[in-house]
């Protein structure tokens, strides 16, 4: 199988994250970063490819196989313009886009071009999302009713130092963080209708919010509840109990979603699960089955990596679209209104 050429556009966190990952694949090879930052052309004489100050430099040098975009937020339209301009595809990092209206002229662009885009939700391409969903599939749970989770963790002063950005308008947790949040309650449990929502932005004072408490609807008529916040010293999110970034320290004894339906629940990811053994006879008064549903944790960065080679070579279709990343979006933003205006927020269905 041919060995991909993949560039990659923005060196912060999460584009060193991707040099790394794609430097590891025996599918991939990195070819060029993208960057003016001084730190990008040492990243990338250290991976012995060139460097470029902008994106536009790049294209007009050399066409990419692929081109994985993990630039600021505000960029994400312009560049993934430019790489539908050149026909290359690309993983977009979330969000899409900064805006909604932005992201919905992406797609309009995306699909007239038949761009070959996939969204970086990359708890998407996670095996223990996997399992979660074969669970609930199999009818274990019964019908689900609830869901509540948490994505609680205290982020050190120099994160926003390092990029004043997220101390803005459009750099909170709801877009930074609550956005993967989205697609994992929607991978579980649908589509999301209406959002209410109380944000605090107290113990920072900047003009973004630092908690958020969070009321859901589904399609389906589950509800949910969520706690958010980059202000609180707590374990209970997903890089504090997923062993999949292994950045972060683990905490075994920490979940961050219960899932509950009319025969059971599960704990995610313990995947420590409850259930009636008779379901004809359930009753808050009856035991219990318990167990843990057996599973592997992997590197999902590394599982989304090998489905963006199989979506540049158009053996597969992208498992996060840009119709994906948008109705993301349109829910976080949903939540952000409903904590602007102390009203419920509907959502039209995508």
């Amino acid at each position: 199988m041919q060995t991909l050429r993949i560039a990659v556009a923005g060196a912060g966190l999460i584009g060193r994250t991707h040099v790394d990952v794609v430097r590891a694949s025996t599918q991939a090879t990195l070819c060029a970063i993208v960057d003016p930052a001084p730190h990008a052309r040492d990243l990338a004489a250290q991976a012995g490819v060139p460097a470029f100050a902008a994106l536009p430099d790049m294209l007009a040098h050399e066409k990419p196989d692929g081109v994985i975009l993990a630039t600021p937020n505000p960029l994400h339209l312009p560049h993934a313009m430019a790489c539908i301009a050149a026909g290359v595809p690309m993983l977009l990092e979330k969000p899409i886009t900064a805006t909604v209206a932005e992201g919905e002229q992406l797609l309009l662009a995306a699909e007239r071009a038949g761009a070959r885009i996939l969204i970086g939700h990359h708890r998407a391409h996670s095996p223990i999302m996997a399992k979660v969903r074969a669970v609930i599939d199999s009818g274990a749970l019964g019908r689900l009713v609830a869901v509540s989770g948490s994505a609680t963790f205290l982020k050190p002063d120099h994160y926003f130092a390092d990029a004043p950005w997220r101390r803005e308008r459009g750099g909170g947790p709801i877009l930074i963080n609550m956005i993967h949040e989205v697609h994992n309650l929607r991978m579980v449990c649908g589509e999301i209708v209406a959002a209410q929502a109380l944000a605090s932005h107290a113990v920072r004072g900047f003009a973004v919010e630092d908690t958020v408490a969070i009321s859901l609807r589904f399609a389906s008529g589950v509800l949910g509840s969520f706690l958010l916040s980059d202000a609180a010293a707590s374990a209970r999110n997903w890089e504090h109990t997923s062993q999949e970034n292994k950045a972060y320290p683990h905490y075994a004894d920490e979940d961050c979603y219960v899932l509950c339906g009319t025969n059971g629940s599960l704990a995610v990811p313990t995947m420590r699960i409850k259930t009636y053994p008779r379901p004809q006879d359930r009753s808050w008064w009856k035991p219990f089955e318990t167990g843990v549903v057996g599973m592997l944790p992997d590197d999902p960065l590394r599982h989304q990596l090998t489905h963006f080679c199989a979506v540049i070579r158009g053996t597969a279709e992208p498992l996060v679209s840009a119709r994906d990343g948008l109705i993301n979006l349109r829910v976080t933003e949903a939540i952000a209104a409903a904590a602007a205006s102390g009203n419920t927020v509907s959502l039209l269905p995508a």
